[in-house]
């Protein structure tokens, strides 16, 4: 049975949230979602990559080729050209692919060469304009090859095939499409193409993280990739960039709670009704990065279900005081789960541990830190610290949040820097902090809203 997609190594499938935005304008913060296809030739990676955009038919995505960076040829390499190995990677203008491919990643519009197969030389008065798009398909049979092109993707897929169905396939494309006869081509496959994909092609396919066997004929595969990729163009921005957070989906029933709890004028009852409705959301959404064991159970009607098993080391953290505000949520979630505390007293931006109740065994357990805002992020990275002296790893903290701010150096950015195997679970993301370190647009001082010690 064939295998229809291999997953290798870890690509970035993870933080999705379908909020659409309809324009893009990359920033420092906004980085284009770049997807590296290679294999070898004739190995069907155009085909895949033309499906994968017909599918979409969306502007935010481009497509650039690695054909289009081939060298034009001296006099005296066109005086011998059938010699000439364009399988090598010296016969691509590798830096200029980078440098375009830099530029694209940083948000600017780019010329592409057009490059002419029959003439071996590129156009010299006409070019390809690129412009900035959230995702890039970058294809070519040696994208994986330099490296420095190979760390600007964010996935890379290898497309693979049987070298008959490739051998017969470059026959008719460069008997049909570049003038030459069957005879020349078949030479120069023996010679060059054959000898540079065992050298360069396919040593390169350890670097993929998708593996797709028989090209376009694959439309499972193919499928699945434009599912990944319409989630990723609905994602919010700041998910491309760190895969360890997640915003909960947003729907009109989470916006009308969360502009209730932003309105001045709301009253406390009505206040702390919509934000548990919330905060419930966010918790029940963060134990579902919780590891699970499968487990089966009789059913009333004598039948077997087959299911899974909770987490049972498990504890909740609390960061007080706005951190209370979570944990009966947490607990008509988790039926008699721990949960201990953490104060730190903040001015600023400046922070200090004042006192700390952990479970003895929370080294053991998983841990769900709970504050309704991420503002600075220094309070939580003080507070995570704490837990990884305790023997708790970062990859067992899930930070639960109402909202979060994104902006450098605050908030998302400060926490996820600095641990990245923790996740992070909230359920809108703000523009940012004021002169007095308050979040924009923000809901005010939660804890006082909350608990009623408001003054207003």
């Amino acid at each position: 049975m064939d295998v229809v997609v291999e997953i290798l190594s870890g690509a970035h499938f993870s933080g999705w949230h379908p909020s659409t935005t309809s324009s893009f304008s990359p920033t420092p913060s906004h980085h284009p979602f770049v997807i590296g296809v290679a294999g070898g030739t004739a190995s069907g990676k155009t085909t895949v990559c033309d499906m994968i955009v017909q599918q979409l038919q969306d502007h935010r995505v481009v497509l650039v080729n690695q054909d289009s960076f081939y060298r034009g040829l001296t006099n005296e390499e066109l005086k011998h050209v059938h010699e000439y190995n364009f399988d090598h990677p010296d016969a691509f203008d590798t830096e200029q692919l980078f440098e375009t491919l830099s530029k694209l990643k940083s948000g600017q519009s780019v010329q592409v060469p057009i490059y002419d197969f029959k003439l071996h030389q590129r156009s010299p008065d006409r070019s390809r304009q690129v412009n900035a798009s959230e995702v890039i398909i970058l294809e070519g049979i040696l994208v994986f090859h330099e490296q420095r092109v190979r760390n600007m993707m964010d996935v890379k897929i290898f497309v693979d095939a049987d070298p008959d169905v490739r051998l017969a396939r470059r026959i008719r494309r460069d008997t049909v499409e570049r003038g030459r006869d069957v005879h020349s081509v078949l030479e120069q496959y023996s010679k060059f193409v054959k000898p540079a994909f065992d050298d360069f092609i396919l040593p390169s396919k350890k670097y993929a993280d998708i593996i797709i066997p028989r090209g376009g004929e694959n439309h499972v595969a193919i499928d699945l990739i434009v599912q990944h990729i319409r989630t990723k163009l609905g994602q919010h921005n700041l998910c491309k960039i760190y895969p360890n957070l997640n915003v909960i989906q947003s729907t009109f029933q989470t916006r009308g709670m969360h502009t209730l709890i932003r309105d001045r004028e709301i009253s406390k009852h009505d206040f702390v009704f919509y934000s548990d409705r919330l905060l419930r959301l966010v918790v029940e959404h963060g134990l579902g990065y919780l590891p699970f064991t499968e487990k089966q159970v009789i059913t009333p009607t004598g039948s077997i279900y087959g299911g899974v098993d909770f987490c049972k080391k498990l504890c909740g953290v609390s960061v007080i005081r706005s951190g209370e505000s979570m944990e009966n949520a947490l607990r008509a979630c988790c039926k008699g789960i721990k949960i201990g505390k953490i104060l730190i007293h903040h001015e600023g931006d400046e922070t200090q541990l004042i006192y700390e109740k952990l479970p003895k065994d929370i080294a053991d357990r998983h841990v769900l830190l709970m504050d309704p805002v991420l503002g600075t992020g220094n309070s939580a990275s003080q507070a995570i610290d704490l837990l990884i002296k305790k023997g708790v790893p970062d990859s067992r903290i899930i930070f639960l949040n109402l909202i979060s701010v994104s902006y450098a150096p605050e908030g998302i950015h400060c926490v996820c820097k600095r641990f990245p195997h923790l996740k992070i679970v909230t359920s809108e993301i703000e523009e940012g902090l004021n002169d007095q370190f308050r979040v924009i647009p923000g809901l005010g001082e939660f804890g006082d809203r909350y608990f009623g010690t408001d003054d207003s």
